[in-house]
């Protein structure tokens, strides 16, 4: 059967996937917001583990079509392994539809283009990329180890190799002063990268990140639910999407709304507009419904 260590994380969208923890942890681990894999040191699991896992969904759970590598960073490990993991689940599921895998700034620096065109040949089809912010102050205090001219160019790595990509931007994570020019750079490098999703999270602070113990210190200026709707709306009228699909339906959200760009921007620019216009009465999720 399949058994994981520690804590389990996926994006909304894996909800009926199968998941397949090809690795423990991440191999970044240095966000400041994120608690995901703070307990966990980061390996790469043996391929006759998973192979058994494989091999165990295979007889139990049907005719699986979506799989999801775990944890944080599966697509660092080397791309053979990658390969044969690929090569498994194709072979274990005849209705497989497509394999998909966080992917961190650090893990597109290293891999290769024609690496990743390979593993999007054999089934490797979609990339979630946490962007969080097109400004370089806030990537810095992020520390997430790029700027956002490095992010651009990794990311469109993956799009030269044919790769969707998922992308993610963190609201609030510049703060008050911040706010503004976080959504409107954030609109900006989702411009120059195209992403085919682009989704809305909303930065909490979780205990046991540096962000809980800043946010301790009252060093953290977290927005209000108008003002985060406010700096959703900036970031929203500022991207001219091509061909996007537009979320911000994960739990950390204040504010869930969906659609697609740039068919939908005009509505979804007027829901926000009403939503500034009448606070009071706007359906903001409550606080203790949300979860980062």
């Amino acid at each position: 059967m399949i058994q994981y260590e520690g804590s389990l994380y996926r994006p909304p969208s894996e909800a009926d996937s199968l998941i397949l923890q090809a690795t423990i942890g991440c191999s970044y681990n240095e966000c400041t917001f994120c608690a995901m894999y703070r307990d966990k040191r980061f390996r790469v699991r043996p391929k006759e583990e998973l192979f058994e896992e494989i091999r165990w969904a295979r007889e139990h759970l049907g005719g699986v079509r979506k799989v999801f590598l775990a944890d944080g960073d599966a697509l660092v490990a080397k791309a053979s392994f990658l390969h044969a993991l690929l090569d498994e689940l194709n072979a274990a599921f005849p209705d497989l539809r497509r394999v998909s895998a966080y992917a961190s700034p650090q893990s597109l620096q290293v891999r290769k283009v024609e690496e990743m065109r390979a593993l999007r040949e054999a089934g490797l089809t979609l990339y979630y990329l946490g962007i969080e912010s097109g400004h370089d102050a806030v990537l810095s205090k992020l520390e997430k180890g790029v700027d956002a001219a490095e992010m651009i160019r990794v990311a469109n790595k993956a799009n030269e190799a044919g790769v969707k990509l998922s992308t993610m931007i963190l609201l609030g994570a510049g703060g008050k002063a911040l706010s503004r020019e976080h959504a409107r750079e954030s609109a900006r490098i989702v411009n120059a990268i195209q992403p085919r999703f682009v989704s809305t999270l909303v930065m909490t602070p979780v205990e046991g990140t540096p962000l809980w113990d800043q946010a301790r210190r009252g060093a953290v200026d977290e927005l209000s639910d108008p003002e985060l709707a406010a700096e959703l709306r900036e970031f929203v009228a500022g991207l001219e999407c091509k061909g996007s699909i537009f979320r911000s339906n994960h739990a950390s959200n204040s504010l869930t709304l969906k659609g697609s760009l740039p068919k939908d921007k005009d509505a979804l620019l007027e829901v926000l507009d009403a939503v500034l216009a009448h606070p009071d009465r706007a359906p903001f999720v409550p606080e203790w419904m949300r979860a980062l």
